[in-house]
């Protein structure tokens, strides 16, 4: 589901990869899935952030991350 801009927005900040900035929503399934696609595009300083986001939301949503390099990130690389 693609999300448009006022749905974007009334998305609570939990369900942000990256709060503080409201960058990479993950509400569902398909979202964990774009996260982890668009994991790469992450500021550097904030991949280790973003991954333990995506893991944890995953986790909640029932999605296996199959990314070496996000678990990677997640325990600290």
């Amino acid at each position: 589901m693609r999300l448009d801009r006022d749905a974007r927005q009334n998305l609570p900040d939990s369900v942000y990869g990256l709060p503080e900035r409201r960058e990479y929503p993950i509400p569902d399934a398909a979202h964990v899935r774009a996260a982890e696609a668009y994991f790469r595009y992450c500021p550097d300083d904030l991949k280790p952030k973003l991954a333990r986001a995506i893991i944890a939301r995953a986790k909640i949503l029932g999605v296996d991350v199959e990314s070496s390099v996000i678990h990677g990130y997640a325990k600290g690389k």
